[in-house]
């Protein structure tokens, strides 16, 4: 069992209409002390959540009813930022593409290895457990903003509404070895670990649209 506190409060919900593979699941979380909720129906878990804040979700993509992109879809809706990892017995590209364009955490296939299972939930819990920190409030993100540069804060904004490098590169006219660069840079300032964690602060600062990603 981990010490993280970041677990603490924190519930790994599962989502899959696979009986056997369900309980396996929860069987295997619970086994180092993670707190579990299991439901084999995409509808049950979303009437089920509420408006929970902590923890994860590990969504199967095919249901029958609401599929696992579709709960996703449910989730942002709600303004639920839940780290989500998909898996999937089919795991074709434009899924994958799509579930990690909406964002994502993970894609696994089954049958998948038990360990990296386990790593990519406690790797989302502490990503979850420091973007909320990093959404602490307006004053606190724009302190964060204030320690980047100018040229850093060009390459902040268009990075936090998801441009690729190249696209940031074509905007500003250099290369996009030196875009990858302001975008490491910018990554450690704001002390965020995940893309998502500079869209938050974007957003708390007020400098960002929600509905303006891409």
């Amino acid at each position: 069992m981990s010490n993280d506190p970041s677990q603490e409060t924190s519930t790994v919900y599962v989502v899959d209409d696979d009986a056997g593979m369900l309980e396996s699941t929860q069987w295997l979380l619970e086994s180092v002390g993670l707190n579990v909720q299991a439901y084999s129906d995409g509808r049950k878990f979303l009437d089920a959540l509420g408006d929970s804040r902590g923890g994860c979700v590990v969504l199967d993509v095919r249901m029958p009813g609401l599929g696992g992109l579709n709960v996703q879809e449910e989730l942002q809706k709600r303004g639920i930022e839940l780290p989500i990892i998909f898996v999937s017995g089919h795991a074709d590209v434009p899924i994958v593409v799509r579930a990690f364009k909406s964002g994502a955490f993970d894609f696994i296939e089954k049958p998948f290895n038990e360990q990296l299972l386990l790593d990519s939930v406690q790797q989302a819990l502490e990503a979850h457990h420091q973007s909320s920190h990093l959404q602490l409030g307006d004053e606190r993100a724009d302190a964060l903003i204030s320690t980047l540069t100018r040229r850093e804060r060009d390459v902040f904004l268009p990075m936090a509404q998801g441009y690729t490098s190249r696209e940031i590169a074509d905007q500003l006219g250099v290369s996009v070895k030196t875009i990858d660069l302001y975008r490491a840079r910018v990554m450690k300032r704001l002390g965020a670990e995940r893309l998502p964690d500079v869209t938050g602060i974007a957003i708390t600062a007020g400098l960002l649209d929600p509905s303006n990603l891409r």
